[in-house]
């Protein structure tokens, strides 16, 4: 038995190259359990060919399918405290921290970028869910902020792409005074006669969704995308009924008023430019030649 375990097995193994062959080369759709191949879903933008279920997407990609060219400049975000509350749970809150940005390579859950919309300069602010599940901070406060003051700096329309469970626990009342704070950069994009647009993705939910999430002039739904603000089981406990079906998807809030259209990804661009066009026809492009790609 030692001989075919210690000889003959590797010989085998080695034989078909089972340690060359990649464990990621397909993806199975959470939806219809369809098995997708992981090179052919990327290129339809993580979105099932069989039932059309949107997934998770990475926010690169998803800027990258906004942009003209797949081009545009992040824009850097002030610093914050890392930990302002000396939060510990089962593991301390700057070891997460500096988990998550070793995992995404970024700082925190919002990215701020500038780039052509359709060419028409535009300043997008998207969330990262894989990003502490897109959870609102300071940090994230700070960068919609940040994406108000470029936008009305360069007279460009802010897009404000959401994908978030909510308020942050771990910065406590912190991370809620930053829902009043995203209300302001909105008002301040408003102010100076610029168009705002939300682009509501799987999931928004809590804080997000009480705030600026759904204060777009337009507001654009990905199908199916989960939208709302308490869970759907902690709503039926608190009334006490069966809710309908469908609650707080974001074919059911198209349906009652609360989101303008619901929109395929693979159409975003395409719809966001239209919008654009029709909002801004004059607007002179002074996004400047010297910018380049992240």
């Amino acid at each position: 038995m030692n001989w075919l375990t210690n000889f003959v097995k590797p010989k085998i193994e080695a034989l078909i190259h089972r340690n060359n062959i990649p464990d990621n080369l397909w993806t199975k759709c959470p939806k219809c359990e369809h098995m997708l191949f992981h090179r052919d879903l990327q290129e339809n933008l993580f979105v099932c060919h069989h039932c059309q279920h949107h997934m998770r997407i990475d926010v690169k990609a998803r800027l990258e399918s906004l942009f003209d060219e797949q081009s545009y400049v992040e824009i850097d975000v002030p610093k914050v405290i890392a930990d302002p509350l000396k939060f510990k749970d089962t593991k301390r809150y700057v070891d997460r921290l500096k988990e998550y940005r070793h995992k995404t390579s970024r700082q925190d859950s919002v990215i701020v970028a500038y780039g052509q919309v359709s060419r028409i300069p535009s300043v997008i602010a998207a969330f990262d869910f894989n990003f502490m599940g897109g959870s609102m901070g300071l940090a994230a406060g700070e960068a919609l902020l940040k994406a108000s003051e470029h936008a009305v700096k360069t007279h460009s329309p802010l897009i404000a792409i959401s994908a978030s469970g909510g308020a942050r626990m771990q910065e406590g009342i912190l991370s809620l005074m930053q829902l009043p704070r995203s209300i302001i950069a909105v008002q301040q994009v408003k102010e100076a006669g610029l168009p705002y647009i939300t682009i509501l993705t799987d999931p928004t939910t809590g804080g997000v969704t009480a705030s600026f999430a759904m204060l777009g002039d337009v507001s654009i739904a990905e199908p199916d995308c989960l939208i709302g603000f308490a869970g759907a089981r902690v709503i039926e406990e608190t009334i006490r009924q069966k809710l309908p079906e469908g609650f707080q998807r974001a074919e059911y809030l198209l349906a009652h008023g609360m989101v303008d259209m619901v929109t395929h990804r693979s159409q975003m661009k395409q719809t966001l430019g239209q919008l654009l066009t029709h909002v801004m026809p004059n607007r002179p492009s002074t996004y400047a030649a010297t910018h380049r790609s992240s």
